[in-house]
């Protein structure tokens, strides 16, 4: 970002005085609005009417920030705020104008004691110091201190109107475009160490699953041929060896299988989120629900990231809080689509912990909101909500 990027959105001193100028005018406009017009807001049949007013004050206030400060926000502003600029662009319009005054009155009867040459010499005593000078030069030196005095408390009067509008509409767009940065630069950690952290659960499910199921087959295999070359004769314990090695070979396809689904489903691509969901649900071992309430399809990367939270969700209630019953409710609305697993297992999900955090990053790098509600005991709700329209996309 450049330097004028940064400061574009800062209210300078030329034109922070034509802003606290108009801020006086509408804040005067406000307090007379409150000050006289809060009746209407007491009489339902008035109120409508009262509203469009106060409506019409925002905007004009919105705009007047826009113009002058480069206060570009979205909130559409209302009682609360014309209240506060009301307050804010009174007290402020009243000590510039009075600065301001005491620093042209001081400056012009300087210059005027100057100029016709009826200065009065002013002894002026310090620690140590003794000076002697003129009214005018007094009056000129405190007119360009009262003067510095305005500049300032404009300045001063000009970051509180935007303080305000901060707090009543929200940020600008300077500070939203810093914030979103911020949060783009977090994700893309998150999303690196997310990325790490799936590569050492799949080397754990090799390791501790198919791995070990691989070193039985080879182990019953073994025995097999040794019984073989040892005693031709013992057919029975030979097919015995075989229908176990027969048996490892099919848990061990089971495990490749399972292992592959937690990489990632194919039936998400081909059939979609319901099925891949149908599929999570079967694979549970306890009885999981899933309401289907989308419309259509989300775009690929929500609907990759709706499926991976459900998933994990289900599988932590199944492994760590023995859950016996849950449900997977997915909806939407204009903007977003969300999914909300809820289960009656004995709670206390850790946000923190390493398959809720890696989830917390995947729903945050696409602008989404992850919320866990996990107390000692249960219930558990695991509630992911995204845009429909991924960032950049």
């Amino acid at each position: 970002m450049t330097e004028g990027a940064r400061t574009a959105g800062r209210p300078s001193l030329a034109r922070a005085p034509v802003g606290v100028l108009l801020g006086t005018v509408t804040g005067v406009a406000g307090l007379a609005l409150i000050c006289l017009g809060w009746p209407a807001f007491l009489v339902p049949a008035a109120r409508p009417a009262a509203g469009r007013v106060v409506a019409r004050l925002a905007a004009l206030e919105r705009a007047r920030l826009a113009r002058w400060y480069g206060h570009e926000s979205a909130g559409e502003g209302g009682l609360g705020f014309v209240a506060a600029r009301a307050l804010v662009g009174a007290l402020a319009g009243y000590a510039c104008f009075n600065a301001l005054f005491l620093a042209v009155l001081l400056l012009l009867g300087g210059l005027w004691d100057l100029v016709l040459g009826g200065s009065e010499p002013v002894p002026v005593t310090l620690p140590g110091v003794r000076v002697v000078t003129s009214s005018g030069a007094l009056g000129l030196t405190a007119g360009l201190a009262a003067l510095t005095l305005t500049a300032l408390l404009t300045l001063a009067a000009a970051a509180l109107d935007r303080a305000v509008a901060a707090r009543f509409l929200g940020p600008d767009r300077q500070e939203r475009l810093r914030r979103r940065v911020a949060e783009l630069t977090a994700s893309r950690t998150g999303i690196v160490r997310a990325v790490d952290d799936e590569r050492r659960r799949i080397e754990r499910d090799l390791h501790d699953g198919v791995q070990q199921r691989g070193v039985a087959l080879a182990m019953l295999l073994g025995r097999v041929r040794h019984q073989i070359a040892s005693d031709g004769a013992g057919r029975a314990r030979v097919a015995e060896l075989i229908d176990q090695a027969y048996t490892e070979s099919r848990r061990l396809l089971d495990e490749l299988r399972g292992v592959a689904w937690r990489i990632y489903p194919t039936a998400l691509d081909e059939l979609g989120l319901r099925a891949a969901l149908d599929g999570a649900a079967e694979r549970a071992g306890v009885p999981v629900t899933v309401h289907y309430g989308l419309a259509g399809r989300p775009v690929s990367e929500v609907e990759t990231a709706l499926y991976f939270v459900a998933r994990e969700a289900i599988t932590n209630a199944v492994k760590h809080a023995a859950a016996h019953d849950i449900l997977v409710v997915l909806s939407e609305d204009e903007r977003t689509v969300s999914v909300a697993i809820s289960d009656d297992g004995r709670g206390g999900a850790d946000p923190a912990g390493g398959g809720l955090s890696g989830l917390a990053r995947r729903v945050r790098a696409l602008d989404g909101e992850l919320s866990v509600h996990s107390p000692p005991g249960g219930p558990t709700r695991i509630t992911a909500t995204l845009p429909k329209a991924p960032p950049c996309g």
